[in-house]
């Protein structure tokens, strides 16, 4: 089978908007696969190239649970963590956009063709700013970093020493608003020092998978059904529950969801202790929903 090629120009249809939050948007992107992909909703997970295997394990289970809430990955395809995210979403039937830093048709490094291979099929893509042939240069990546933060409504790092372009690419999502989280990793790990110090400046903490299932929830509003094979989106019943307490009618009418679907969402969200039913029919966050909600954006 055939990869489809593109190219796509600023201002012409299929250009993602939010690169327009950049400062100097790109003029052109050219890539493989489905330029739709880019249209998100979109996570970015990034993390070091000379990563432990507790940084790899983090990368996959965040990629697979990502996936598994129909959120598209984001990632560079470096080795490591980047290149563990994508495979676990892949994996896990989910979309993905690779970001190298070389052209689109220049897959480095090499031990990530077979992440870079599949993303030019099945609704995903590998698009680049630079031209087809480019090979990477230091220049190159900082460019890179850039696109996968503003592609990204929110941004996750697995892990990341002091000084990376994993951090360098959270301070750009930080710039441009959007949402990050870290996990926290030993205080005597250089590879964890950059992303404990994200925490400290008000990440968002993800400590285990349930963790990260609620962060996505709150900041996508999406739900991760695995026993239905795939997520049902609830178009803003959290961010409805934390402004006010509601009942389930009340809630339809205001989404302009089936009731049924609401009660579906609602039932399972008190199963995860997410939201909880009050004595007069109404259903708000939990205390933990409220907590995690109110965290400091970066």
């Amino acid at each position: 089978m055939d990869k489809t090629r593109f190219e796509i120009r600023r201002g012409e249809r299929g250009y993602p908007t939010q690169l327009e939050d950049l400062e100097d948007p790109p003029e052109v992107l050219r890539g493989y696969g489905d330029p739709t992909a880019m249209e998100g909703p979109c996570i970015a997970v990034i993390g070091a190239r000379l990563a432990t295997p507790y940084g790899i394990a983090v990368a996959e289970m965040a990629g697979r649970v990502a996936a598994e809430c129909g959120i598209v990955v984001v990632s560079g395809g470096a080795l490591g963590c980047d290149s563990a995210a994508l495979r676990a979403a892949q994996k896990a039937g989910g979309r993905v956009v690779v970001v190298p830093g070389s052209g689109a048709d220049v897959v480095y490094p090499r031990e990530s063709l077979d992440v870079f291979e599949k993303a030019a099929f099945g609704g995903s893509c590998v698009v680049s700013i630079e031209r087809w042939g480019m090979t990477p240069t230091r220049y190159t990546f900082p460019k890179r970093n850039r696109i996968i933060a503003a592609l990204s409504q929110c941004l996750m790092v697995a892990e990341a020493g002091e000084r990376s372009g994993t951090t360098s690419t959270a301070d750009c999502a930080a710039e441009l608003g959007r949402t990050i989280y870290a996990v926290p990793g030993s205080i005597f790990s250089p590879e964890s020092v950059g992303a404990n110090r994200l925490i400290s400046n008000g990440a968002a903490v993800i400590c285990s998978e349930e963790d990260l299932e609620v962060r996505i929830s709150l900041d996508f509003g999406v739900v991760r059904l695995m026993s239905q094979g795939q997520p049902r989106r609830h178009n803003g019943l959290l961010a409805a529950l934390v402004s006010s307490p509601m009942r389930p009618d009340d809630l339809a009418n205001r989404l302009g969801e089936d009731p049924l679907d609401i009660l579906y969402t609602l039932a399972d969200y008190e199963l995860r202790g997410v939201v909880e039913r009050l004595p007069d029919g109404r259903y708000a966050p939990t205390r933990e929903t409220y907590l995690m909600h109110d965290t400091i954006e970066g």
